[in-house]
């Protein structure tokens, strides 16, 4: 919770206070309750209260909460995109992205080490070709001398006057004999064995990972369709849980999690999203990673 206070500047907290004044306000002269909005934005109560207040412990990120102010100003007949505009969503990504360079992750990863690491493989891979040029080249000048002994010169041979039947027939090298190995055709590329598909339904942000390297991070709007492929593991992470559907290899699309909620899913051969039978449950992960 205070990475998260860390992130909602004194302004952005300030602006909160007085739009969730005005929208309570609004809500209580058009005699709206808390729970018919909740039901109407398939946000939580306890969100809507918060934005009302204007406490930030109990709200995510200040974009997801620009589009709860958004969707709960539209749900009472006031200007939502107005509403939303007016709260300044982006202040925090900045500070996000520098704050990033001084965590433990980020100095556990000097470029010293894959320089090496790069140098190593190239190494390895260099001496690994020296030995196997070395190793066939012995191969292949025995097979040529054995070879020259069994050819025949048929310019020799005289013919036979009673036709082709006597006359020489000459010998196949080894080389073209019936022992010599068949042709191979090039396997096929496998196909990478995972798939999601992403449907959204509101707006929220997501991240995917792709066999350990961050594909996308960003915000995706509502009826945004997007999908993915790995080779070995995916990762999805989303900030508003139930405004996403995800769909495992052309499979039935479930939803993510709760309206507001942060939910993370691990997809791959380790961690295989569990497949639920009914499309209203949410889905979860056998081996979720932490954030």
């Amino acid at each position: 919770m205070s990475n998260q206070m860390a992130q909602i500047t004194l302004e952005q907290a300030e602006r909160l206070k007085e739009l969730g004044y005005h929208l309570q306000q609004f809500r209580q002269k058009q005699h709206i309750s808390l729970d018919t909005v909740a039901s109407k934005t398939l946000i939580p109560v306890r969100l809507l209260s918060a934005i009302e207040t204007g406490n930030v412990e109990q709200l995510p990120e200040p974009v997801y909460i620009q589009g709860f102010i958004r969707r709960y100003a539209d749900a009472i007949g006031m200007n939502g995109m107005e509403l939303a505009n007016a709260f300044p969503a982006q202040t925090d990504l900045k500070a996000v992205r520098s704050s990033w360079r001084g965590t433990v992750q980020a100095q556990l990863r000097p470029l010293h080490l894959y320089l090496i690491y790069m140098a190593l493989v190239i190494g390895a891979v260099s001496g690994l070709s020296f030995l196997l040029n070395r190793s066939s080249t012995p191969q292949m000048a025995g097979l040529d001398k054995t070879a020259k002994p069994v050819q025949i010169n048929t310019a020799a041979v005289p013919s036979s006057p009673n036709g082709p039947e006597n006359s020489a027939q000459p010998s196949p090298s080894p080389a073209t004999g019936s022992n010599a190995a068949p042709l191979t055709t090039a396997s096929p590329l496998p196909q990478k064995s995972v798939r999601v598909g992403l449907t959204m339904t509101s707006q929220s942000w997501v991240r995917i990972v792709v066999d350990g390297k961050t594909d996308f991070e960003g915000v995706l709007s509502e009826g945004t369709q997007r999908e993915w492929e790995a080779n070995k593991q995916l990762i999805l992470r989303a900030g508003n849980a139930g405004g996403v559907m995800v769909s495992l290899n052309n499979g039935t699309a479930k939803r993510l999690g709760e309206p507001g909620a942060v939910e993370e899913v691990t997809f791959g051969a380790n961690a295989n999203a569990q497949r639920l039978e009914s499309p209203s449950e949410t889905l979860t992960a056998s081996n979720p990673s932490s954030f």
